[in-house]
């Protein structure tokens, strides 16, 4: 006997109560919750629908619903209950934690809320209630329900937060964030649960945000005013929350830092970031290389990896701050082979343990002598046979070669260049880069008149030759071994005093992996006999980097003495600018050009090579003789008392 409508109260059909039964069961399955507190949150939140269906029934009617639509209001509630309580589940409302509920969570609850009342009115038409659910209630459920679930997340997360890091807002040392963009916002709710740290402001240049809030935190000016906000705000601390922004605004800002006397941090830059050298969202200190702000170096990465992926590669000075940047680049394109050089035991050790722990996969092989030996760099190419060698071993500090040591940088850096040139010539090597210098420009030292002989060699040694000689020059690299800035370091930490040279003395500056990352571009794109200079930018005194450094230590300017002690010996006073419009040609790459080198000819390189293997040591007058001989461009500081042999004269020329 078929059942009347009204013995089943509101469906007209059993395929009706099939559908409710359908919709029983996805929500019996989208209920498995993992805890207790999953089945809280899911039963409350189905408790708030009711409620919500009901409010909007009481609101449409004014507080007076009539008998007949609290009839059908009650089927329909019962109806759009497991509706909601599916899609809830379907759309992952519960696999987030409360205490940590943000836009995605509450993104996550409109889509679901919305699927379901779109879902549920279908349901409604389809079933066919009498008297029908008002259209209002289609609007005010869901806001009801919106309003409910997400300001209940909110007041709980605001609860727990309060409860676990309220204390923590008056502990702490006060900082103040440099930008008011996505990353000082994230910034400031980070350092909220931090016990070390306590947000007092932030700083922003851009106008619209001047006068606004960030979590309760006041955006008071801009960045230039530093030191007026940190005084009045008593802090002592900055942190640079700029990754996004332009590397000369973050150099601005660390500047202004220095200039209020504050602690600067910064967060790493998005380049340092996508380059795998930094974490998003950690700061550090900030460093020289964040004042002088040089632009990131842009490698054709696809030109250096068929260059050198697959192939045995040779590095010599593998263990100095510039070789032992090369091995990192080149291991970053899987060789074959990476070979390293060197003649320090310890840093031949430091650099092949460091080099097996970041490229496990990449094969090195770590040999110890000196590149003046050619009976032991024959073993060597016959044993690996290197399709590309990188010659970066030199002698290179300046006032320490000038003197007493002279005969050995004469002799390391150009007879050693010369016999690692020869051996890769009568192996046929692909491609000899030598490391050269900017003090090769010019020279008035004698590192810099060996570099230049040095390069020379090169010139000479690639007539007739298979193997392809560039040559790559660049000035001062941050950080190296023996450079200005870790003696400045020292000094500083002993509590001074700081020593420089002249209040006028400059140089020009860049980063190690700079330099390491154009010397390859510059071997990618040579074609043989090129002699590359790099871009340095724009010079740095000396004096203005040593009172940067006494800032980022920490120390007030008063605190650390600078004293001026005199040029040393073979020091330039400024250093002479590399890429000379008139003296270089451009090429495709933008801090890349190549000098107009002059020529030499093979009788150059017997007479200099009969001169480095004399049985005699000359002693420095003498070698700085000799070198304005093979080095015409060689003005020595520190001029020689001794004659002047000409090549084309009988007869000795006194030296004024």
């Amino acid at each position: 006997m078929r059942q009347s409508k009204e013995s089943i109260g509101p469906f007209a059909r059993w395929d009706d109560v099939v559908l409710a039964m359908v919709f029983a069961n996805l929500m019996k399955k989208s209920i498995l919750v993992t805890n207790w507190r999953q089945l809280a949150v899911f039963a409350g939140d189905l408790l708030a629908v009711s409620c919500a269906w009901g409010l909007a029934y009481v609101i449409r009617f004014n507080g007076a619903v009539p008998l007949d639509f609290i009839r059908t209001g009650l089927y329909a509630c019962l109806l759009t209950v497991p509706i909601h309580a599916a899609f809830f589940r379907g759309f992952g409302l519960y696999r987030g934690m409360w205490v940590f509920a943000s836009l995605p969570d509450l993104v996550r609850i409109v889509r679901a809320v919305a699927a379901s009342s779109i879902v549920s009115v279908v349901a409604f038409v389809y079933v066919g209630l009498q008297p029908p659910v008002p259209r209002t209630i289609f609007v005010l459920h869901p806001v009801f329900l919106l309003m409910w679930m997400g300001g209940s997340r909110a007041a709980y997360r605001f609860w727990k937060e309060h409860r676990r890091y309220g204390d923590l807002f008056a502990r702490g040392q006060p900082v103040v964030i440099l930008g008011a963009g996505r990353a000082g916002a994230n910034l400031v709710a980070e350092l909220a649960r931090s016990p070390e740290w306590r947000v007092v402001g932030l700083l922003d240049d851009d106008p619209n945000k001047i006068g606004r809030e960030i979590s309760g935190f006041k955006v008071y000016g801009r960045i230039k005013d530093l030191s007026h906000w940190a005084a009045r705000l008593k802090a002592q601390n900055a942190i640079i929350a700029m990754p996004a922004m332009t590397r000369e605004a973050r150099q601005r800002a660390a500047g202004e830092c220095l200039r209020a006397g504050v602690r600067a941090m910064t967060l790493p830059s998005i380049e340092d970031v996508v380059r795998g050298g930094a974490t998003e969202g950690r700061f550090r200190d900030v460093n020289l290389h964040d004042l002088i702000g040089r632009a990131p170096v842009e490698v054709d990465s696809s030109a250096v990896r068929q260059m050198v992926s697959g192939r045995a590669i040779m590095v010599t000075g593998a263990g100095g701050s510039i070789g032992s940047e090369l091995c990192r680049q080149l291991a970053r394109f899987a060789p074959a082979q990476l070979i390293l050089l060197e003649m320090s035991e310890f840093a031949l050790y430091a650099v092949h343990e460091e080099l097996g722990l970041r490229f496990p996969d990449v094969e090195t092989v770590p040999i110890a002598g000196d590149v003046r030996d050619g009976l032991w760099l024959e073993a060597i190419f016959r044993q690996h046979s290197p399709t590309i060698v990188f010659h970066a071993a030199a002698y290179k500090h300046v006032p320490l070669m000038e003197e007493r040591n002279a005969w050995q940088a004469v002799r390391n850096n150009v007879y050693g260049t010369f016999k690692i040139a020869a051996v890769c010539v009568a192996n046929r090597v692909e491609r000899f880069v030598l490391v050269s210098s900017d003090k090769a420009v010019n020279p008035t030292n004698v590192m810099g008149a060996s570099k230049r002989m040095a390069e020379m060699v090169c010139q000479v040694m690639q007539q007739g030759a298979a193997t392809r000689f560039e040559i790559v020059r660049f000035g001062n690299v941050l950080g190296s071994a023996g450079s200005v800035i870790p003696k400045f370091r020292e000094q500083i930490a002993r509590g001074g005093p700081v020593t420089v040279t002249h209040p006028e003395v400059t140089r020009y500056f860049m980063s190690i992996p700079e330099a390491a990352q154009l010397v390859l571009q510059a071997a990618a794109m040579g074609t043989g006999n090129n002699v590359f200079v790099m871009d340095m930018g724009e010079p740095v005194r000396i004096a203005d980097l040593a009172r940067d450094l006494i800032r980022l230590s920490g120390y007030a300017e008063d605190k650390i003495d600078i004293v001026f002690t005199g040029l040393r010996p073979g020091e330039k006073l400024y250093e002479e600018l590399l890429a000379a419009q008139e003296e270089t040609l451009p090429t495709h790459h933008p801090k890349l050009r190549i000098a107009r080198a002059r020529e030499v000819d093979h009788e150059w390189l017997d007479e200099v090579l009969a001169w480095l293997t004399q049985r005699t040591i000359p002693s420095d007058d003498q070698i700085r003789r000799d070198l304005r001989r093979w080095v015409p461009e060689y003005e020595p500081a520190v001029r020689p008392s001794l004659v002047l042999v000409q090549r084309s004269a009988r007869e000795p020329k006194t030296v004024a």
